[in-house]
């Protein structure tokens, strides 16, 4: 295996805000019933950020409780990467904020906007960055708050989004595990499926666009429920068919959480239905960028991923875009005795998250 590949995920982290929206919240606003969102969505319920929270504030939870797992300080971070389409705010970057409540000083920070695609893409970015440098380390953060783009008269989007972050430090790996490969693909001409309007450059923001709702997240849902039956499962498989690995070799299948109808056609269109496919929509519905990240951290701390499992991540986005990535899981920690940093439990406790 070549260095290239020796480098894999060794920590992982979550965090979903405390607020719990159950779909009879949602479906009094939409004008549905709360049976309707479950039946079309799979979705139970959903988690809002605080008034007081802001992405920045969900990444940095997430990373302490992925740098507490990796049994590494913030200090020894020499990437930090937030991928989100709902930062904090247009400047600075999400990540430098993250990087300010972190202490990860030794860190080169940078946003990634894939929309829901993000924290794939961002993995491979880290593996890259951290293939040129021998011991460096990544912490790549998947991070969104879409409760505060949602238009609540809009039933296509509102039922459908939760605020949440999940974590992951991407770092050297031993021999035979790590990250394997990934296939990346984008579609710009179908960038109309999944947009916001207005507050860049094209659009500023005005009185005007303020009272026409260009400010709110739009999607159109069937259009997208046919881009991803047509394009994920071929970027699937010319990632595993590269890697000599059919589909009923992945035992792990980590898919974005985008709608659970959705998500079982995706399994069985792309051949996966004898692995174990792990969801969290139904508790979270879509966290975004955050989604892979979070599903992948519950699994790993439910103890179902074991040291050589071949893993399948998968996520699809706005732009419109779609990532998937294979590794065989190392649980590196562990194996390596790794104590909880005590500079990570003070960050902890000063967030109110302990060290879990």
């Amino acid at each position: 295996m070549t260095a290239e590949r020796q480098i894999g995920i060794i920590g992982t982290g979550s965090y979903l805000p405390e607020r719990a929206v159950p779909n009879e919240q949602i479906a009094q606003l939409v004008g549905v019933t709360p049976d309707w969102i479950e039946r079309k969505t799979h979705i139970q319920e959903r988690r809002f950020a605080a008034p007081s929270q802001a992405a920045s504030d969900l990444a940095a939870a997430a990373a302490v409780r992925a740098l507490c797992d990796a049994g590494l300080e913030a200090s020894r971070m020499d990437y930090l990467i937030v991928a989100t389409s709902t930062g904090d705010s247009p400047q600075p970057p999400t990540a430098h904020l993250v990087q300010h409540l972190l202490g990860a000083w030794n860190a080169a920070c940078l946003d990634l906007n894939v929309v829901c695609a993000g924290f794939v893409y961002a993995l491979d970015v880290a593996r890259a960055l951290v293939a040129t440098r021998p011991g460096a380390h990544a912490l790549v953060v998947g991070v969104d708050v879409y409760s505060r783009t949602l238009d609540f008269q809009d039933r296509a989007t509102a039922v459908l989004f939760g605020d949440g972050a999940g974590a992951a430090v991407v770092g050297p790996a031993p021999d035979g595990y790590g990250l394997i490969d990934f296939e990346l693909t984008s579609r710009g001409d179908a960038n109309q499926l999944i947009r916001i309007e207005a507050g860049g450059s094209r659009r500023p923001a005005s009185p005007q666009t303020i009272a026409a709702g260009h400010h709110f997240f739009r999607m159109q849902g069937r259009a997208v429920r046919e881009f991803v039956a047509a394009q994920v499962p071929p970027a699937i498989a010319a990632l595993l068919a590269r890697n000599d690995v059919l589909p009923s070799m992945v035992e792990h299948f980590v898919p974005h959480q985008a709608n659970g109808v959705m998500l079982d056609e995706l399994v069985k269109h792309a051949g996966l239905t004898e692995a174990v496919v792990h969801r969290t929509l139904e508790r979270y519905g879509n966290t975004g960028c955050a989604s892979v990240a979070v599903t992948l951290d519950e699994a790993n701390r439910s103890g179902t991923l074991h040291a050589g499992d071949l893993v399948l991540l998968t996520a699809f986005g706005g732009g419109m875009s779609v990532g998937a990535c294979l590794l065989r899981w190392s649980d590196l920690a562990g194996a390596r005795g790794f104590a909880q940093p005590a500079g990570a439990l003070r960050l902890a406790d000063l967030l109110g998250l302990g060290p879990g």
